[in-house]
């Protein structure tokens, strides 16, 4: 996993000198999957790194019966604030300039920062097809299989996408296997949220309605906390597009505090759910959770990660708690499901507990960290899969 990437570049935006880069990882059969991001500070590493992570998420979820055909991984992020006036045209320019990419081996979606929803439209404006037409001569039936997605992608439920939800019920199951390997109830687990954009939100949701309590929800403005438990559907209900709360909602007997009050509470659970590198060497010390699940990515550096597993806590990596969105995609274009929320869900929810637990399983046996463990399992499926599919590096 450490070869250098098939491809990597830097892109500079000759209007408003921001910078954007895309790294593809490796190529199976031909095509790259990863997410687009965009925030202030992104940097060619950490696409690199993420894109990496998505080689690994791909082999991972490989299924010899399944009809999902794996991919290579890849990642594209732009230096930029998504909330900066000038951030569509940004976008827009750089889907023009990596569109002979993505219209060959690049297939790519919504990611931190940018809505699905913005980035189709910025496609459409950039000349594009579709950011996932890379994909398209490795299906047997293209115009149902582009069907069944788009039908996918307008389900709602509760007034949210399907495509914002398959994530967070990934991430939800991750916790939920957790606790019952170890015999946890929900009832009275207290869960801290970091984040309640797409991810986060679905996560936090999906939670709630288990049964667990969710102390607390971090935004850019700050933390609110409820030891009793937030009212996690009116916190949803009330926020931008950003994810940023609309404080008005908020209940008689919740509290505010600074942005990062999420990391050190009284919880059981932590969801780092928004930005990378959220737990590192300075801030490790003040987690009290004994569970970390990463549904952003890369939200835990690896020293801290040392120093919190010394000391028992368990992280549960994002190579296979946030994986559920990019799984989904391919489960319904390829058709492994169709384009209903019962189908999503049930396959996202069995699939992923499957996936945890071989992957805890695993570092009992070998004695490693989960993340150590869910590298292993994805080493030895690579070669796999590209005896099976062939390989372009």
């Amino acid at each position: 996993m450490t070869t250098p990437p098939f491809m990597s570049l830097t892109w500079t935006d000759h209007v408003t000198g921001r910078r954007g880069f895309l790294v593809v990882d490796r190529l199976v059969r031909g095509v790259s999957s990863g997410g687009l991001r965009m925030r202030p500070g992104c940097t060619l590493d950490e696409v690199a790194g993420l894109a990496r992570g998505m080689t690994m998420k791909e082999a991972l979820h490989y299924d010899p019966e399944g009809r999902y055909v794996p991919l290579g991984g890849a990642k594209g992020g732009i230096d930029c604030d998504p909330r900066d006036p000038e951030a569509y045209d940004v976008l827009v320019r750089y889907l023009r300039a990596t569109r002979p990419y993505i219209e060959n081996f690049w297939t790519t979606g919504e990611d931190l920062g940018l809505s699905q929803d913005l980035i189709d439209r910025a496609a459409a404006e950039a000349g594009l097809v579709s950011t996932i037409q890379a994909v398209y001569p490795l299906l047997d039936d293209e115009e149902t299989a582009r069907r069944r997605l788009t039908d996918a992608f307008a389900v709602r439920v509760d007034g949210i996408g399907l495509d914002e939800l398959v994530g967070g019920c990934g991430v939800a199951e991750s916790v939920l296997t957790a606790l019952d390997r170890v015999g946890a109830p929900y009832a009275g687990t207290r869960v801290a949220v970091q984040g309640l954009g797409t991810m986060g939100g679905a996560t936090a949701r999906f939670l709630a309605r288990a049964g667990l309590t969710i102390v607390a929800v971090a935004d850019i403005k700050g933390t609110i906390a409820n030891p009793a438990g937030l009212d996690v559907e009116s916190l949803l209900a009330a926020r931008d597009a950003h994810g940023t709360i609309d404080r008005s909602a908020l209940g008689p007997d919740d509290r505010e505090g600074p942005a990062d009050a999420w990391l050190a509470g009284e919880a059981d659970v932590l969801v780092p759910a928004a930005v990378s590198y959220a737990i590192d060497t300075t801030n490790h010390h003040r987690v009290t959770a004994r569970l970390i699940v990463e549904a952003a990515n890369m939200p835990v550096l690896p020293a801290a990660e040392e120093l919190l597993t010394a000391r028992g806590v368990t992280v549960l990596p994002d190579v296979v708690v946030n994986s559920g969105t990019n799984a989904w995609w391919w489960w319904t274009l390829f058709g492994d499901i169709g384009p209903t929320s019962d189908e999503a869900f049930a396959h996202t929810r069995r699939s992923m507990r499957a996936l945890v637990d071989l992957m805890l399983t695993r570092a009992e046996t070998d004695g490693t960290t989960p993340r150590a463990a869910a590298h292993a399992i994805a080493a030895d499926r690579l070669p796999t899969i590209a005896d099976r599919f062939g390989l372009h590096r």
